[in-house]
């Protein structure tokens, strides 16, 4: 018999066509992603910038009673300031955005981020370092809205490939931040000719943070002049009316607008919002306590544990491992999701965190007993390879936070969330795995590696949390809608 002939066959047939024509990838809106990728890029770079000899200045500001043991304590405290500010407002404006627009939020976030990095360098006590760092987190919701923004420049067919992009951005922003930091920092030691004036001898730590600001800057410029508006402008100009009066969309407001609109905040805690949110929650705060803890180690004197590198040298290592795990996504990323899926390569990045946080002691007991020799370097190249599985998640989780939104138009209110709650957690993180350390060398636990046994044990949690999400992922909300 003709299969041909088959009514049902034949309907079928015709489904699945209609669905391989559906899946055909949209060509990417290019300017306005790299638009985007531009402003994400200030993130990176301001605050990578600082990693190569936060340390040294809080070792410089004579807070620690020149006990170097008790350097991880504040600098872990510095950086988390930053995510722990971000965390009490990020919610509140990625709500914003849905209502008033992306534009405005993101140009207002870069002028923030550029203030609050120019007084950080001009900052001479632990205070008023405080106040910068708190002032860019309050000013700062970007990360959050510019997910949103992506999510809504693309659709299920091309977003894997838009959002494969964005950790590409942050590996070029940890590969250029750590060396303008590491070159540009005290200027009057390395550059006496041009930098060798009283100003520079006061503020030792202006120049770097004079050149990211000077991105951010340019940035701000380019978005002021290309970047267009995301959100519908019957939402923002409903949303304008609606914080005028005093508020935000009633919780009360009839089904249709709900539906058409951004939806309450208690329609959007669905679960698929909530495991991807948790997930990408365990990631950060994995991922912020090795990059927290990684600058601290390298700086530390081999007898208490470290590795005694200079910034310079912290800043080579930093950049080289943001370019290797850049151009490792680029060539990579896709591919491998495509073969193995979402889940498979998250579940990949997860678990390389064991053998990073166990790869420490191993440093430094070989670094104590024959110092820092070949050996130690090829720890150190495992290491990097290994970091670079784990960046490779955060392409995968964006994915399933992003197509985990109730509707196209909550898409703030979602990343919002996830950004919240990924604030807390890179709040957390620092200050714990600095203080971790500080804690297992003044009490000799384990012998000073006590915090590798903690942080390895946590990352076995994590997997628990990890398997939890599904094979494939959710159908994104209103892709196909016109706006």
């Amino acid at each position: 018999m003709n299969l041909n002939d088959n009514p049902t066959i034949d309907e079928g047939t015709a489904l699945l066509a209609h669905t391989k024509k559906q899946c055909k990838p949209t060509p990417l809106p290019k300017v306005q992603i790299g638009i985007l990728l531009l402003f994400h890029f200030c993130e990176p770079i301001t605050g990578h910038s600082i990693s190569p000899y936060i340390n040294q200045l809080v070792s410089e500001l004579d807070i620690t009673g020149g006990d170097e043991r008790k350097v991880g304590y504040y600098a872990g405290l510095i950086q988390s300031l930053f995510y722990f500010t971000e965390a009490i407002m990020v919610m509140q404006w990625s709500r914003i955005s849905d209502h008033v627009g992306r534009k405005p939020v993101l140009l207002i976030g870069l002028v923030g981020t550029s203030a609050s990095v120019l007084l950080f360098g001009l900052s001479r006590t632990f205070w008023a370092l405080v106040f910068s760092r708190c002032l860019c987190g309050l000013l700062n919701g970007n990360v959050g809205v510019m997910k949103s923004a992506m999510g809504e420049l693309t659709n299920s067919s091309n977003r894997a490939q838009g959002f494969s992009l964005i950790p590409i951005v942050g590996a070029i922003g940890a590969t250029l931040g750590p060396l303008v930091g590491g070159t540009f920092a005290r200027p009057h030691e390395r550059f006496p000719q041009v930098f060798g004036g009283k100003f520079w001898q006061d503020y030792p730590y202006f120049l770097p943070c004079l050149v990211t600001s000077s991105y951010v800057c340019v940035s701000i410029i380019v978005g002021l002049l290309f970047l267009k508006e995301t959100v519908p402008k019957w939402i923002r100009d409903r949303g304008r009316s609606s914080l005028a009066s005093g508020g935000v969309t009633p919780v009360g407001s009839s089904p249709v607008l709900s539906h058409d609109g951004p939806l309450p905040l208690r329609d959007v805690l669905v679960y698929p919002v909530i495991i991807s949110i948790s997930n990408y929650m365990a990631l950060a705060f994995l991922s912020i306590m090795l990059s927290a803890l990684l600058p601290l180690f390298f700086t530390m004197p081999i007898h208490i544990g470290g590795l005694g590198f200079k910034p310079s040298t912290i800043g080579y290592i930093m950049g080289s491992y943001g370019a290797s795990t850049g151009v490792f996504q680029a060539l990579f990323f896709a591919r491998t999701v495509r073969r193995f899926g979402e889940r498979h390569t998250f579940l990949r990045g997860i678990m390389s965190f064991m053998p990073i946080f166990l790869l420490f002691p191993v440093m430094s007991t070989i670094a104590q007993r024959s110092g820092v020799n070949l050996v130690v370097w090829l720890c150190i190249v495992m290491l990097v390879s290994l970091m670079i599985l784990v960046d490779m998640a955060f392409g995968c989780i964006f994915i399933y936070v992003t197509a985990s939104s109730p509707n196209r138009h909550s898409l703030g209110a979602t990343n919002g969330l996830s950004q919240m709650g990924v604030s807390f957690a890179r709040a957390l993180g620092p200050a714990l795995a600095t203080s971790l350390f500080s804690f297992s060398v003044e009490k000799n636990m384990l012998g000073g590696y006590a915090v590798y046994v903690v942080l390895s044990c946590i990352s076995c949690l994590v997997m628990f949390l990890a398997v939890r999400l599904p094979e494939k992922v959710w159908e994104g909300k209103d892709d196909d809608n016109s706006d």
